[in-house]
């Protein structure tokens, strides 16, 4: 099984995206799926993440304005974006925990 991050693309300071995280088999093969993001010159780092069970957790970076979802039929997590901010600039990634090889990604950018 297999993740790939998709949705990705360049949008205004507090504009929204939504990405997209499809899994090849079932989704939550592990418990818990995270997505994760690298920005320019900076260590990845973890946004938010959702269990099985439907358990949500965010970066403090985060609250408020990203939110994640799954569906289960679909075998996809979500992760809405909202008042995005050029800090948000980075490499999104979605994995599960504990994670497995790396996907390529998709690449968010937000000007101000």
């Amino acid at each position: 099984v297999q993740l790939q991050a998709s949705g990705g693309g360049l949008v205004q300071a507090g504009g929204s995206l939504r990405l997209s995280c499809a899994a090849t088999g079932s989704i939550f093969s592990l418990n818990i799926v995270n997505w994760y993001r690298q920005g320019p010159g900076r260590q990845r780092e973890l946004v938010a993440g959702i269990s099985r069970s439907g358990s949500t957790n965010y970066a403090d970076s985060v609250k408020g304005r990203f939110t994640i979802s799954a569906d289960n039929a679909k075998n996809t997590v979500y992760l809405q974006m909202n008042s995005l901010k050029p800090e948000d600039t980075a490499v999104y990634y979605c994995n599960w925990f504990p994670a497995r090889s790396w996907g390529q990604g998709t690449l968010v950018t937000v000007s101000s």
